[in-house]
């Protein structure tokens, strides 16, 4: 699996809500970590939006053409940049339904214009559907950090103190999301 950069997992993960200049575009990125109950190696990797692709769709469609076995249960982990949208919602609720033996559980570093309220009904149709959307806190994102970016080169920047920042940032995202739900 080829893993992010540190510059792209500061980058994309980043959940100010402004940036600072230089303005870069904040991208839509999924993060997954596939376990299979029989406690064999978990699968990861990354995706991100394509032209006419959400990140989302990508990965429905990757775990798809993984052939998994269908009598074995698996626990999916996303972490993704942004909160998914009101169609992508849709879609991952439609795939959990015809594929039983997927856990899915979804954390977001940022809400996806969560003041409209069609994408709020999104949110609430995922958490209806036994798919957890939580705000990545500390936890989630040391562990996206640790399992997604490549540690050969050294980051411009202290891991810890990104990782604590990024925990501070998400407290006023998960009273945005608890407030929604």
């Amino acid at each position: 699996m080829a893993l992010l950069t540190a510059e792209t997992f500061s980058l994309q993960f980043n959940n100010k809500r402004r940036v600072n200049k230089p303005y870069y575009p904040r991208k839509a990125l999924l993060c997954y970590q596939l376990t299979p109950q029989n406690g064999s190696t978990p699968t990861r990797g990354h995706l991100k939006n394509k032209k006419k692709n959400h990140a989302e769709i990508r990965f429905i469609n990757k775990i798809k053409s993984m052939g998994l076995d269908e009598t074995q249960c698996y626990q999916v982990t996303c972490y993704l940049t942004w909160s998914p949208c009101p169609s992508c919602a849709r879609e991952l609720v439609d795939f959990l339904k015809a594929h039983r033996h997927l856990n899915l559980r979804i954390f977001a570093s940022r809400l996806y214009y969560h003041w409209r309220p069609h994408y709020q009904e999104g949110l609430l149709l995922l958490d209806g559907s036994q798919v957890p959307v939580e705000v990545m806190g500390l936890r989630e994102f040391t562990d996206c950090w640790e399992n997604f970016v490549d540690h050969e080169e050294p980051p411009s920047f202290n891991p810890s103190e990104k990782l604590e920042e990024l925990d501070k940032n998400s407290r006023a995202i998960k009273r945005r999301l608890e407030r929604i739900k």
